[in-house]
């Protein structure tokens, strides 16, 4: 019970800071009031995820949200044992050496992972940011939830700020496009990669959106920064998949023109420039990358008897092997989930969610605009979707765990709606219509 008054304690704290930071303040169709109310939801479905991964899947072991949580006790108690080891594992310094192996990570069952290849080890990551937040839980788990949902929170008020200039008179349909997607409610507010994965995207994008519109500053540096370094933390290919994008759409703002010559020409820049880094080594080849993570997911599925494995197409490292399986990869991405409504409440979840994006488009093309169309934001928007929708179609065929890796391309789903739709033609339920 401490430690369920210790979060209580904390959340109090939030919604007191939520009230006087500058940054949650004078935001349109996004009162105060409503900002806390968002806080309260998401740590009651952090909770709710608590309560699944402890009642539900009670093998402590392999529950996602307790294998970084226990392991990172073992880097806090070093800070207090032996501070200047603790500190060097918290911070990477000179770490990875025979005597922390000994000491230190032979303890822990999430340093080295048997699943997941990737260029940095994100476990590391969710590690040391759960050792952190145990200086202020003492130990207590729901106080991690509490500053897991603080962080996606920022990210999602990043996002939101960065984007309702462009969607004037959609305003609170931006609000339910951006926090209340289901999945993202759920796998977002807890202590899983997701939160920093929310959080870093969100600030990056309002810090770089500012920097391309309103010029530079050492807030939008820093937000930028900070976004940036997060996201390569946790998710790098989320990032890769966002700068072409975004570099497309900041050469189209600065100089004008038409803007579909310039997405094509950058991307295509960056698949030449993916293939020539593929050519210094397995090390640097993505595409070798993404065709290991898709065997050890498949090897995973088999191995845990995954009920929502969708068998892939085969790929191999070349840029043959995936354009094939394009198809496969947006049928897995953006259908797959329809199969799952018979698995449970998680499944049943995404099968919503799924039948919500055909709905969301019907209603953007029945109320598309003829004139004033953002075309540039447009296309950023599509491209980064579509990127991220074959990354993680290519390399993850387990819908479970799709649901969770698709989360940051739904608010971009929402703004293509919302982009197309034409404010003054719209037919909308009451509550979802800006005042």
């Amino acid at each position: 019970m401490s430690g369920a008054f210790l979060a209580i304690a904390y959340t109090a704290l939030v919604l007191y800071g939520i009230r006087r930071a500058r940054f949650f303040r004078d935001i349109p169709g996004l009162p105060l009031p409503w900002l806390g109310g968002l806080f309260v939801i998401k740590v009651l479905a952090g909770t709710a995820l608590w309560a699944v991964y402890t009642y539900m899947h009670t093998d402590r072991a392999t529950a996602d949200i307790y294998k970084f949580f226990d392991d990172s006790a073992v880097m806090t108690n070093a800070l207090f044992t032996r501070p200047a080891d603790g500190l060097r594992m918290l911070f990477a310094i000179g770490n990875d050496t025979p005597y922390f192996t000994e000491h230190y990570y032979s303890a822990m069952n999430n340093w080295v992972r048997q699943y997941e290849s990737n260029l940095y080890n994100d476990s590391h990551t969710m590690i040391r940011f759960n050792a952190v937040l145990r200086l202020l839980s003492f130990g207590h788990y729901h106080v991690h939830t509490v500053f897991a949902s603080l962080v996606s929170l920022v990210g999602l008020v990043g996002l939101y700020k960065a984007l309702v200039p462009f969607v004037r008179g959609f305003e609170r349909p931006l609000l339910f496009g951006v926090f209340l997607w289901p999945s993202m409610l759920f796998w977002s507010s807890g202590v899983l990669k997701e939160c920093l994965l929310i959080g870093g995207l969100g600030i990056f994008v309002h810090g770089s959106i500012g920097l391309v519109h309103r010029g530079a500053s050492p807030g939008r540096f820093a937000a930028t920064l900070g976004g940036l370094v997060l996201m390569l933390l946790v998710k790098y290919y989320v990032l890769l998949c966002l700068i072409p994008p975004l570099v497309a759409y900041a050469w189209q703002v600065r100089r004008g023109g038409r803007a579909w010559p310039k997405f094509i020409g950058v991307h295509a820049v960056a698949i030449a420039l993916v293939l020539a880094v593929g050519r210094l080594g397995p090390a640097w080849d993505i595409l070798y990358h993404l065709s290991v993570k898709q065997r050890d997911f498949i090897g995973l599925a088999y191995l845990t008897g995954s009920g929502s494995f969708v068998p892939p197409t085969p790929l191999q490292p070349d840029l043959l092997s995936f354009v094939r399986a394009i198809p496969d990869a947006l049928y897995t991405t953006f259908l797959a989930p329809f199969h799952t409504g018979d698995r449970g409440a998680l499944g049943l979840m995404g099968a919503v969610e799924n039948a919500l994006l055909p709905l969301g488009f019907a209603w953007m093309l029945w109320h598309r605009r003829h004139t004033g169309l953002n075309g540039p934001l447009l296309l950023f928007a599509i491209t980064f979707v579509l990127l991220l929708a074959l990354i993680i179609g290519w390399s993850i065929p387990i819908v479970g765990a799709m649901l969770r890796y698709r989360i940051p391309l739904l608010p971009f789903v929402a703004l293509i709606w919302l982009l197309v739709a034409d404010p003054a033609r719209r037919s909308l339920p009451a509550f979802l219509r800006t005042p």
